[in-house]
């Protein structure tokens, strides 16, 4: 009897699982998540316009071909349709088509690197107006932001006005991570010593939910903050009570932050130092020889030093490629 009810419960789970889930993906909050869903969307739609058809037709064959089916026209001689091979073949190719196009637009329309052109539908973004800048660190085992015009920096918490394009610039202290949040925007890498960007914008107040998108070690778990929209009130707000809370993110503050750690609170500080972020993405935040600092008085940053590469060994010369980096 118990094994009868649990047969009868188990068809039902999946919709249980799917009623406590969000869905962001496909219902996100900013624009740019919201143009990604539409084009999953029309996406899959198109791709079942060929799987949707060949599952029918796989199953009639079935049923009117079937050994008990006398009626059935049986011609063992037949191999040849023209009209067959013209739906068989013209049909996949029209929706090759209409999918490379798509991809060739989105891809450029959704460029990280490049400018909104939107904030939402209709409302265009002004030619004068400045995104609100955020430089992003990826750290062993959370996520650090850092507000430069605001003059503030958080550890796992991320705030947003709604309605105002945002630029993200992406970095990682050591490990190779990824910055996601579904209702923001798509996925992208953060590298040691490199620098990705991410343009996108909030339409929505609201607490959304971001993680790390790549394994980075063991408490790679834990790397969630919460992401939240807010007025520019609401804005300006929470930068006059993260300036009151005091602190200052400086070299010393950071190597400690930097240290690894799991499962870190929200924290705030009332000021960084306006170079940090540059000295994190070209490995200078301490003192070595391969770089010089921009803690001192009249010295420059790595990236603006000339650099003569180390002769490579002949044979690690052969096999020693470079690449250009890859943002998701």
């Amino acid at each position: 009897m118990l094994h009868r009810r649990i047969d009868r419960i188990l068809p039902f789970l999946p919709l249980a699982l799917l009623a406590g889930c969000k869905m962001e993906v496909l219902n996100p909050a900013g624009d740019v998540a919201r143009q990604q869903a539409n084009l999953l969307i029309v996406s899959t739609i198109l791709m079942l316009l060929i799987i949707i058809p060949v599952m029918a037709l796989t199953v009639l064959f079935a049923w009117r071909y079937r050994a008990a089916n006398k009626a059935a026209e049986h011609r063992p001689d037949w191999d040849h349709s023209t009209a067959l091979e013209l739906v068989i073949w013209s049909a996949p190719l029209l929706i090759i088509i209409m999918l490379g196009a798509i991809t060739w637009i989105s891809t450029h329309t959704l460029d990280p690197y490049r400018r909104l052109g939107r904030i939402a539908p209709g409302q265009m973004i002004p030619a004068n107006a400045k995104p609100l800048e955020i430089e992003v660190v990826a750290l062993d085992w959370k996520w650090l932001f850092i507000y430069p015009e605001q003059g503030v920096a958080t550890v796992n918490k991320l705030v947003l006005p709604v309605n105002r394009e945002v630029r993200f610039r992406i970095t990682s202290s050591a490990v190779m991570n990824s910055f996601y949040v579904p209702a923001l925007a798509g996925q992208i890498y953060a590298m040691p010593a490199m620098e990705t960007k991410l343009h996108a914008v909030l339409n929505k107040p609201g607490t959304f939910e971001g993680f790390s998108a790549n394994y980075s070690g063991a408490g790679f778990s834990g790397m969630h903050f919460p992401t939240i929209g807010v007025d520019n009130a609401g804005f300006d707000s929470w930068v006059a009570q993260a300036k009151a809370a005091g602190g200052a993110l400086d070299r010393d503050a950071y190597l400690k932050l930097a240290e690894p750690s799991e499962n870190v609170p929200a924290q705030s500080w009332a000021s960084v130092d306006t170079r940090l972020f540059d000295q994190i993405t070209t490995m200078c935040v301490t003192p070595g020889p391969q770089c010089m600092q921009t803690w001192g008085h009249g010295e420059k940053p790595m990236h603006d030093m000339p650099m003569t590469p180390s002769p490579l060994p002949a044979d690690d010369a052969s096999r020693h490629t470079s690449a250009p980096p890859h943002h998701g």
